[in-house]
């Protein structure tokens, strides 16, 4: 692996920041064991506190995951279009990854579109630029959408939760279920003709199925949500970072996108 791939396997994986100028072996600090073959070795100095970075309380504002979701639902129910319920997503306190995020993270694309794609959860490239899907995911995503004809102006994109979780690591339940309210107003706003889910935490979440992609993908679903007067089609796919991770389900992938342009050819 070069230099530069290595870089982009960092990004990718969350290392987004170095701590200190050198590794630290905490392991070879004692006399005798299997790190250090028994030879007696220097205790590696402790790297000096950098105040620079304060670590931010990350207790959530709100008493309780429920008082939070309780809250964020009071303030869906009010959004009347997606500026006002933009405004509002980036004025909510009740998450805790917000207080680690650099960027709210709300859409991207055409909402006139008929297709809305719901990821995951912003990445380190997310969380810089403050769009969905922009690292090396996106960048595939991008090529995905052009292989049927599709592009960001002819789709519209967002995520389940609107703020990076530390470490680039999955959203927690109590997380997914306080966004949650906004997510589902964000669907009702955009009204799309389809709605495609986009790895296993959309799933989970919308669908409310605790059930592998593989399983699931391949066919589509009536989605619902306390604020869709109808029921909206959904298809569920991979995530573009677990394709980059395991490029031989691409060819599933491209099934998935095959169905998704006969759907769209079919309105037409």
């Amino acid at each position: 692996m070069d230099k530069k791939a290595l870089l982009e396997w960092y990004v990718e994986a969350g290392v987004d920041e170095a701590i200190d100028d050198r590794a630290v072996d905490y392991f070879g600090n004692q006399e005798s064991g299997i790190g250090n073959r028994g030879k007696k070795t220097i205790p590696a100095p402790k790297p000096a506190a950098d105040t620079r970075y304060p670590i931010p309380d990350t207790a959530p504002l709100h008493h309780s995951p429920s008082a939070a979701a309780a809250a964020a639902r009071a303030l869906a129910d009010n959004a009347q279009t997606l500026a006002e319920l933009e405004e509002t997503v980036r004025a909510f306190d009740g998450c805790a990854i917000k207080k680690t995020a650099s960027k709210t993270v709300f859409c991207d694309g055409n909402p006139q579109a008929k297709i809305m794609i719901i990821g995951e959860a912003p990445g380190a490239q997310e969380d810089i630029q403050g769009i969905p899907f922009c690292g090396p995911s996106g960048m595939l995503l991008d090529r995905m959408l052009a292989a049927i004809g599709l592009d960001r102006t002819s789709v519209y994109i967002s995520n389940t939760v609107f703020w990076r979780p530390p470490g680039n690591r999955q959203p927690s339940p109590e997380e997914t279920s306080t966004c949650l309210p906004f997510v589902e107003k964000h669907i009702a706003l955009v009204a799309p003709s389809l709605l495609v889910l986009s790895g296993g935490t959309a799933t989970t979440t919308l669908l409310r199925k605790d059930t592998s992609v593989s399983r699931l993908r391949g066919r589509f679903y009536d989605y619902s949500n306390p604020y869709l007067t109808t029921p909206v089609q959904a298809a569920v796919t991979y995530h573009p970072s677990y394709l980059l991770r395991s490029p031989g389900q691409k060819r599933l992938a491209w099934n998935d996108l095959l169905m998704m342009k006969q759907f769209l050819d079919d309105l037409r």
